[in-house]
């Protein structure tokens, strides 16, 4: 008798049951639907999708804390982990370059703002100081000092990355120079903490689609989708740029590492929905280094090169101040010259460095632009006070596969990425994680001068395994 088939209400029951896909997915629709139904209503579900990301900004410091201390001590080499950073640099001003480019030629080809003929004088220019509260973007010296810690807890209670990422290498730096003789337990108690804070992280997911359909509800209650009529011709150019740009990213991390990234996007396509659906690439963090460490991308690389690209790699928000500059100029009826938007491309190359977890940042990169050229009225930015919500998905999708496609290429370019891995996870085979017994033994730090020394490894060794290295020492007993 052939096995009965479940019938399509049990299936699709299961799929919601164990897919967080089908969860987020639905979850995003019925947002949408609840929106548009009731507005007023809706938007009182916005606290959904900021408990969750604030749930998940919890665990980011700690994580990255110990992806990247227990990196570069089975890395072994902290000048590898300097040239995987300089790396990284280097991708990272080449992409948001590239999209500031792409940016600038979308908009001078389309002319998303061409005969609008908007009176400056006419726009709330207060509307956007308080979008962004009287800050302003820091300068570079700013920025250099904002990196540096101040206090060791103080780097994590207020989760800024850049200075977690410094303690991180100052501590791997220690490990690797004290050795595994002097500091045994201190690499499996990190190891341990790190398991830790994944299992926290899964735990927080299951909230995944309330969070999503909290945010997806009050964004379109408190907008509406009438502003996509109003702005459709900008907004689906910088969907067009941002997508072209996407491609770009395939071609060059195919060209790189012969990975593809269709299979990549199916691979995290949960995390994906996501993030689209809280507006938050930090909502995915954990989670996206945990899928490219199964992708075969080394912990040390994963672990820098990513954090990293949320402060200097940010390609959808250039992409879109790019685009943006050139919409208030054509709208107020401003022609900029190729010498005005090399300057453009020059000021943004700066200003979308310090935009990272500001408010209103790009408003405010958006006003130091039009500063700088002296030609566009500062007021003219109130123009996209209404759409730029809009746009949060096209920056998410576009810093986030960025900042991916950077981990795997600044990998492959050091060496540090396990291509035969990489495409069997992608290609959907269940590969177990990684195993970090074949790179180092648990809690073992590389040091070229330790001696393959049994006791000064027992603290860190299980005992199956030193038992075996004991009777690899002792001679065989003869036979007969």
């Amino acid at each position: 008798m052939p096995p009965s088939v479940p019938s399509l209400p049990r299936r699709v029951a299961r799929t919601l049951r164990t897919s967080l896909f089908a969860q987020v997915s639905c979850a995003l629709v019925l947002g949408i639907v609840v929106g548009k139904l009731w507005p007023d209503t809706a938007t009182a579900f916005q606290p959904l999708g900021d408990g969750f990301t604030r749930l998940i900004k919890t665990v980011i410091s700690p994580l990255v804390f110990c992806v990247v201390v227990v990196g570069i001590a089975k890395a072994g080499d902290l000048k590898a982990f300097g040239r995987i950073g300089v790396k990284a640099l280097v991708w990272f001003e080449i992409a948001s370059t590239a999209a500031l480019v792409i940016g600038l030629v979308a908009a001078n080809a389309v002319g998303p703002g061409r005969g609008m003929n908007v009176d400056p004088a006419s726009l709330d220019a207060a509307a956007v100081d308080e979008t962004t509260g009287g800050g302003h973007l820091p300068t570079t010296t700013e920025f250099v000092l904002s990196a540096l810690p101040q206090s060791f807890v103080g780097a994590f209670a207020e989760n800024e990355l850049l200075q977690v990422l410094i303690l991180a290498c100052l501590v791997g730096a220690a490990l690797l120079h004290l050795g595994h003789t002097k500091v045994p337990k201190i690499l499996p108690a990190i190891e341990q903490a790190q398991e830790i804070i994944f299992a926290v992280v899964g735990f927080i997911m299951r909230l995944a689609p309330l969070a999503v359909f909290g945010a997806m509800a009050h964004l379109v209650g408190n907008y509406g989708l009438g502003v996509m009529k109003t702005y459709g011709k900008l907004i689906v150019l910088c969907y067009v740029a941002a997508a072209l740009f996407v491609a770009l990213l395939g071609v060059a991390l195919k060209a790189v590492t012969g990975l593809s990234l269709w299979k990549f996007l199916r691979y995290i396509r949960e995390e994906m929905l996501l993030a689209l659906g809280t507006a938050s690439t930090e909502s995915v963090m954990p989670r996206v280094m945990q899928k490219l460490r199964r992708a075969g991308a080394r912990d040390d690389a994963v672990g820098l090169v990513l954090p990293t690209g949320y402060s200097f790699n940010l390609d959808g928000a250039s992409l879109y101040l790019s685009i943006g500059t050139l919409f208030i100029a054509q709208a107020v009826g401003v022609d900029l010259g190729l010498g005005q938007q090399i300057t453009v491309v020059l000021v943004l190359m700066l200003t979308s460095k310090g935009m990272a977890g500001i408010p209103g940042s790009a408003f405010l990169a958006l006003s130091a632009t039009a500063s700088s050229l002296g030609a566009i009225p500062a007021g003219a930015v109130a123009l996209l006070l209404g759409v730029d919500r809009i746009m949060d998905s096209m920056r998410v999708v576009t810093n986030l596969l960025g900042n991916c496609v950077a981990v795997f290429a600044v990998s492959r370019w050091e060496g540090a990425l396990d291509i035969d891995r990489a495409k069997r996870t992608l290609d959907g085979e269940d590969v177990a994680p990684p195993d970090d017994d074949e790179e180092k033994s648990d809690g073992e730090l590389k040091r070229p001068n330790d001696e393959f020394d049994t006791e000064a490894l027992a603290p860190a060794v299980p005992a199956q395994k030193r038992k075996g290295l004991e009777e690899l020492k002792e001679p065989a007993p003869e036979s007969g």
